[in-house]
C-alpha cells in the first residue's frame, strides 16, 4: 500500500458544478468497471453528466449532501458519497447513504471507510439517528459496511440488475448516530 494522502470534504453546490464532468468520469469509470451503482454499462460520459447536474439544485437546497476524496499531491478526484436525508415529517432523523465510489486506482487505502466517517459525522451533527443504505450482496461493498460497524437487516431476491444487466439480490443495512 503507497502512502497517498486524500482530502475529504463536503462540496458545495458551486463546486459540484464545478467538478460535475471529472465525478460523471467516476462514475462512467466505476459503472464500466463492474460496480453496481444504479447504471447499466455501457455507460457514456454524456449519460453519466446527465445524471450529475440535476444534483446540483438539491445540493443548494441542503436535499443532497455529497463530498469527494481527492488526492492531496494533484487533486485529483479519487471518490465520492452521498447523503440523502429523509424529507417525509415522520422520518427526518434519518437518511440514505447512495453513490459510494472509489477510482480503481485508489482503491485499498482505505478511503471509502473514510468517506463514510465523514458522511456519518456530518449527519449525526445535522442531527440525523439513522442511516441506511443497500448494496448488491456478496459485493465488496457489503464486506466494507460489515467492517465498518452497519448492522446487515436482510438480502431482497433479484432487487436489481448489475452493469451487465443480470439481476442480483441486494443486502440493505443501517447505521444507528445514537451513542
Amino acid at each position: 500500500m503507497s502512502s497517498t494522502a486524500y482530502v475529504v470534504d463536503e462540496v458545495t453546490a458551486e463546486e459540484l458544478d464545478r467538478s460535475a464532468e471529472e465525478l460523471a468520469g467516476l462514475l462512467v469509470e466505476t459503472v464500466n468497471g463492474g460496480a453496481s451503482v444504479g447504471f447499466l454499462a455501457p455507460l457514456e460520459p454524456g449519460e453519466s453528466s446527465a445524471w450529475w447536474r440535476p444534483l446540483i439544485p438539491d445540493v443548494a437546497a441542503g436535499r443532497r449532501v455529497v463530498w469527494t476524496a481527492r488526492a492531496e499531491a494533484d487533486g485529483r478526484l479519487a471518490g465520492t458519497v452521498q447523503l440523502r436525508p429523509a424529507t417525509p415529517t415522520n422520518g427526518r432523523h434519518r437518511g440514505e447513504v447512495a453513490k459510494l465510489m472509489v477510482h480503481p486506482a485508489d482503491r485499498g487505502h482505505r478511503l471509502a471507510g473514510r468517506l463514510l466517517a465523514a458522511l456519518e459525522k456530518r449527519a449525526a451533527r445535522s442531527g440525523l439517528r439513522l442511516l441506511v443504505l443497500d448494496t448488491e450482496t456478496d459485493s465488496p461493498a457489503e464486506r466494507l459496511y460489515e467492517a465498518v460497524g452497519w448492522t446487515r437487516v436482510g438480502s431482497v431476491p433479484d432487487y436489481a440488475a448489475d452493469p451487465e444487466g443480470t439481476l442480483h439480490p441486494t443486502t440493505v443495512f443501517f447505521k444507528s448516530l445514537v451513542r
